[in-house]
Order: C-alpha cells, then structure tokens, then sequence
C-alpha cells in the first residue's frame, strides 16, 4: 500500500509543473522568445567584465550556503550538496509512510474498540489525509513553485505540520482518561440481583443495555458512559494535518532533486527517494505492531493487577506511543531541512544546460504558432489572458484522447480498492483468523512491502527489458489486472464465525442465527450490564460475554490470568482437584481458533498483490506515452486529480461502510446516535464483501484497460531515435 501512496505522489509531483506545462502547450512562441531573451541577456552580462561575474558569483554563494540565517560557518557547507540533501529528504519521506501507512492503519482496530467508533466512522478518518493533500495541491505547488522561492523552507513546515498532527492525532488518548477494561469489582453472576429481565420475561437485546443506562440516572453519575465518538473530529483533523504537511514532499521535493543535479542522476536520485519512502510503512508495521503488546495505560495500571494480558480480548494496546515518536522525528528532520539554500552550488550551470538542451529544437506546433503571432511578437499580459482562456479547452482535448480517459478510470478503481485495502485489510485479517493486532500487522508488512516493491520495481524492469510500446505497456497491464482480477478469491479464504454464546451459537451450544440474545434461562437474574464487556472463554471452547453472561459465582486471580468458577451457563466443571491443579470453567483468555486457513491466504493475497502492483509503473508510463510531449506534465496532474476524487478519498469511506455492514454484535452505548464499536463479524459476510468489492473494481480496471488498447492509435511514423531504434 505504501507503494502505492508514493506512485500517487508522484503523480502529484508531476502536477507541481502543470501550470508551466500549460503554459508552453497552449503558447510555445512565447517560451521560446523568452528563453532567447535569457540567452542573450547572459551573452551581454558575460561581456559587460570580470569585476561583475566576480560580484554575481560572491552573490550566489552567499544565497547558496547551508545554516541558519546567520549561523552559516564554513565546516557546515560540507552538508550543502545533492547528496545529504537527498539523505533528509528520504528520511522525510519515510516518515511519511511510517505515520500514514504504517502507524495509523495498523492501529485502526485498536482505536475503534479503544473510543467506541464504527468502521464508517475511521473511514471518514482515513480519508482526511487524500482529502487535505488534493486541497493543498494546488496552493503548494503554486507558492513554492515561484522564481525565488525556498522549496526546502515549504517542506521543513510541512514536515513541522505532519508532526503537529501527530501529537494532535494522540491527544485523545489523554482527553478520555484512564482505560477501564474491567470493573474494578468482580464482574460475576449474583444471583437475585434487580434487573430488568426475569426467567419468564422474553429476553431481548436491550433489557440489560436499559437497566445498565439508568442505574445511576436518578443520581446523574453518567460520567462512565459519555460518548466518545467526537474524538472523531479530533482524528480527522490530526489527519488534515497529515496530508497538508506531506503536500510539499512528493512535488516540491521531487522538483528540488530535479533542478539540482543533473539530468542523467536525476532519475537515479529520484529513484532512491521513492524506494526509501516505501521503507516507512515497513517501519511503521513493525514498530505499530510491537507497540500493541504494551498496555495502553503502561505508565499509571500494572495490567498484570488487572490480570490482562495481550491475548485479552480487552487488551487495549499502546496505539499513540509511535506517534510520540513519530513527531519528534518530523521535527528533528525539519532543522536540517530548514538550512539548506534555495539552490544548491553548482544548479545554475546545470539548468541552463537543460534549458539549452530542451529548446534546441522546435516542434512543429512550435513552427505552426510562429505565423499566428502578432507583428510584435509580444508575450505580455493579453498572451497571459489568452494563455488562461484556453485552459478549458487544453483539458477538452486530453479528454477527447480515448486512451488517456480510460487509463485514468484504470487508476481511479485500482486506486480505490488499494486505499480501501490499505487501511483496513490489517483489521480484516485480525477478525477474519481471529489473531491479534501485532501479528496481524506482521502479517500486513510480509504481503504488502515485499510484493508492493518487488512489484513495482518488477514492472518498470520488464517495460524496459521487453522494449515496450505504448500499445504493448497497455496490453502488460491489461494481462497483469487480468491475472490479479482472478486472485482476488483469495479474500473468499476464510474461517468459521468464532462460537460466542448468544451470537453465533445457543446457550445450548447449538447453531444459531438471527439477532444476539445474550440472556438466557442461565443468567436472567444475574442483572449483566452490556456495557461492561469482559469476554471469557469456556472450557466447552465458547466465548460468553462476560463472567456474568456465563453465569460465572466466583472469579481467582492467578498472576496474570482471571479463572472462573461455577458457572451456571457452561457445563460445569467444579473445583476438580487432579493433584495438580484447580480447572476452572472459564478463563479471561480468547479463545483458540482451529482455523488454519491463515498460511493460504497469506499466499493467494502476496500473488494478488505483486500482480496489483505490477500495472502500476507501466500504467503511468502509458499515460505519458498516450499524450503529446508537451502535455505530459499537466496530464499526470490531471490524472492525479481524478484518482483522488473517484477512487482515494472515497475508498476509506465505501470499505468502512461495508465492514460495519457485516457486524452481528455491537458493543451497546447510552449514546443512541453514537453507537459502539463492533465487537463479532460475521466472518461469511464479510469476506464476501470485501471479495465483491476488489473484484467489482480489478473487472472495471480489466474494462477499461481494454478500452484503452481498444481506442489507442498509434503513430503513423515512430520516431527514430540516433541508433536507429524506435523511440518507445
């Protein structure tokens, strides 16, 4: 997924150049006039003295030493090149995709059980982060694009931004206080206890959620059961933050690389900056992960007093310490980024030869604009005027470019179901297999860094090896979606629905389906509350709600481990004395799941994956290729803006909707409108969904693809390059 990301940002790279693009599509004399105008204005300041070049040269030094406004001493300038340079900008980059694609999805589960939301919910938060980066797309690339102005100042703020959201992103872990996965009493059946429901009243869903909302209503202590669900907002815009404050490293920074070193190095520069960016969300699983095993509230509750341990189904790991983490890198990488010049020593000289170097010859719309010129062969403000009025029209004609159109609705869907993927597919994996967070997160950094880059990489090597050409690139990802559409089954691999009493099997232990009912005969006068969920796992290999739920009279506590007693709705085991030890009838584990379908899926989605991912750089080589040189770069941007509106920022939302869908127990809440988070999926649902969704989008991707190759005209004479070959 994080491949992914950053080929989206690349794409937004390319959309820092579109209004020059536009520019020299629309009005190619006026380029020209003006880039002889700067050569013979160089000719006439070279023979105008020495004692000039000399101040000239002493000028830029000055605007090209690495410090501090004034802190700029000698030994620092060692750090003023292309190379350390590029050694900061990849670890921003990194960074990146430790927060983004790492931290946050890997910590999606934890946070919805964590403050009571819904899948929905998280999706409008994922989401955030493509929202805000396509607003500031355009402000970005227009600001920090301009003559004189310091890329490397824009992308150190930004960096300082993406670390404010992080430390927003983790406040509400201290707005909310201390997480209570338990009463502090026992939580145990006792008998003749008031409650609402009776051994003959029909057991429904809310008798006990009722009783439990308004035991202290009369007193108005209802502090226990506030809504959490505006920590939302607060999550959305830390996320905001995050996709305003990476706006400027994908396109500000790719442009600064570019114009500083030359254009051999330049794809090998940038190349280097893509592939350490895709390194981040590898951390960020790992580190995510390993995070989870630490209790949430380390610092103030011994969990081992709560006798919890990771494999609780309560177990709330620390999901914010990464961010902690997370913002002090951003603000560390941003000083050195802040010090460097606008220009490094030495970018002159090499734009100048890129400039000789790309007007050397016209094109013929070159040739063509020269006789619709006017006499005076001005480019002031009415070329300027003209120049915008003709906007809509160079957008009508990349739209009536067949190919270009299609290979953008390609990269819409493909981009759907890989950011919908991307933020919940860890959580998919830990219910659909029933195992925890930080192995789920492995599980994620095994399929997608491996088959994200080696795919990637594999892509762009074939291109070049095959010696492809337009019409072939197109035909490599029509076969490679194709192939991936057929994977796509992997996500019908899936386990049986876990047994919990009241769900998903009788108290009977018998099959069930329908609504949960969770009273029974065996605890209808124990008065359980649904809003303290405590799962145990009984001996019979079912999970009960809660101690009380199962009928539990007594609870011990051994070390780390609550063991339960005489419980009423499990077959009683009693206090059996082998010589050994007590068995008890339940205990606050989860229980083990006999699925061993884990391994084949893992499998299935690696393949799907590098076949995803291997359409990916070829996919954005044929866009450039459908399109005339001169539109290339405001192509991509337009490209760009399409996969965001129809496939990014909407993915998060459709995927969340659908995961909500398939839920069969909700964790009940006082707050009607807020509702809870899902506590069991129906396993058979939601693999179904997600399998219907990915194939829905990679059948649409095959469609349009075809299209693409359907409708492409190739040239009726190649170019021929100086060896004789055919430019590709």
């Amino acid at each position: 997924m994080a491949t992914v990301a950053t080929n989206a940002d690349a794409d937004a790279a390319a959309a820092a150049a579109t209004p020059v693009a536009l520019e020299s599509t629309v009005n190619p004399k006026c380029a020209n006039v003006n880039n002889n105008n700067s050569a013979r204005s160089s000719r006439v300041g070279s023979a105008s003295g020495a004692d000039q070049d000399v101040d000239t040269d002493a000028a830029l030094l000055v605007g090209q030493r690495f410090g501090w406004c004034s802190f700029q001493p000698q030994w620092l300038q060692r750090f003023c090149t292309a190379k350390w340079a590029l050694f900061w900008l990849c670890w921003g980059g990194a960074l990146q995709g430790l927060i983004v694609n790492g931290l946050i999805n890997v910590s999606i589960s934890t946070i919805e059980r964590r403050f009571g939301l819904r899948s929905r919910q998280m999706g409008l938060v994922a989401s955030g982060y493509d929202l805000a980066s396509f607003a500031c797309l355009v402000p970005v690339t227009y600001y920090g694009g301009r003559k004189g102005a310091s890329k490397p100042r824009f992308i150190a703020i930004g960096l300082i931004v993406m670390g404010l959201g992080s430390l927003i992103f983790l406040l509400p872990n201290f707005l909310v206080g201390p997480y209570r996965a338990t009463i502090a009493e026992a939580n145990v059946c006792e008998m003749g206890s008031s409650s609402s429901s009776s051994p003959n009243a029909n057991p429904n869903l809310n008798q006990t959620t009722q009783y439990s909302c308004e035991v202290n209503a009369g007193n108005g202590e209802r502090e226990e059961y506030d809504s959490l669900t505006w920590t939302v907002w607060l999550f959305f815009g830390a996320q905001l933050l995050h996709g305003a404050g990476a706006a400027p490293l994908f396109t500000l920074g790719v442009t600064y690389i570019d114009e500083n070193v030359s254009k051999k190095m330049s794809s090998v520069y940038l190349g280097i900056y893509y592939t350490m960016a895709t390194v981040g969300p590898a951390i960020g699983y790992v580190l995510g992960g390993q995070l989870l095993l630490i209790y949430t509230d380390w610092m103030t509750v011994d969990p081992v007093q709560l006798s919890l341990t990771s494999d609780s189904k309560v177990w709330i790991g620390a999901w914010w310490l990464g961010f902690i983490f997370a913002a002090g890198m951003c603000l560390l990488i941003a000083i050195p980024i802040f010090g460097y010049p606008k220009s490094l020593p030495g970018a002159d000289k090499l734009q100048l030869e890129k400039v000789s170097e790309a007007h050397a010859t016209k094109t013929v719309a070159e040739i063509g604009s020269e006789g619709s010129e006017g006499s005076d062969g001005s480019c002031g403000l009415s070329g300027g005027r003209r120049r915008l009025g003709q906007l809509p029209h160079a957008v009508l004609s990349l739209l009536k470019n067949p190919t270009f159109f299609f290979l953008n609705l390609a990269g819409a869907t493909e981009g759907l179901v890989i950011a919908g993927f991307a933020a919940f597919l860890p959580k998919q994996i830990e219910n659909q297999f029933s195992i925890s967070p930080m192995l789920s997160a492995l599980v994620m950094g095994l399929i997608t860094v491996p088959a994200g880059g080696g795919g990637t990489f594999l892509g762009g090597y074939l291109v070049k090896k095959w010696n492809l050409a337009c019409s072939g690139i197109i035909k490599m990802c029509l076969m490679a979606t194709t192939v991936a559409a057929f994977f796509t089954f992997c996500f019908l691999v899936s386990c049986p629905n876990p047994r919990f009493a009241g769900v998903t099997t009788s108290y009977n232990l018998e099959a069930r389906s329908g609504p949960p009912e969770l009273v029974s005969n065996c605890n209808a006068n124990c008065g359980c509350s649904r809003t303290n969920y405590d799962p145990i796992c009984g001996t019979n290999g079912v999970m009960y709600y809660s101690p009380c739920f199962a009928g539990c009279g007594q609870e011990e506590h051994v070390e780390s481990l609550k063991r339960y007693h005489n419980c009423s709705c499990i077959e009683s085991v009693g206090w059996v004395d082998d010589g050994v030890a007590l068995h008890p009838d339940a205990t606050n584990l989860k229980c083990d799941s006999t699925c061993q379908s884990l391994p084949y899926f893992v499998g299935l989605c690696f393949v799907l994956m590098i076949f995803t991912f291997l359409a990916t750089m070829p996919a954005l080589s044929a866009t450039l290729r459908c399109v005339q040189d001169e539109q290339r770069s405001f192509a991509l941007g337009l490209q760009w803006i399409k996969v965001r509106l129809l496939g990014t920022i909407p993915a998060p939302l459709i995927f969340g909707a659908l995961i909500d869908e398939s839920c069969i127990l909700w964790h009940e809440s006082c707050d009607e409108q807020g509702g809870g988070a899902c506590l069991v999926y129906d396993n058979f649902y939601i693999s179904r969904y997600m399998w219907l969704l990915a194939f829905i989008c990679k059948l649409g991707s095959v469609v349009f693809f075809l299209c693409a190759w359907w409708f492409y005209v190739p040239p009726s004479k190649p170019a021929v390059n100086a060896n004789g070959k055919e430019e590709i």
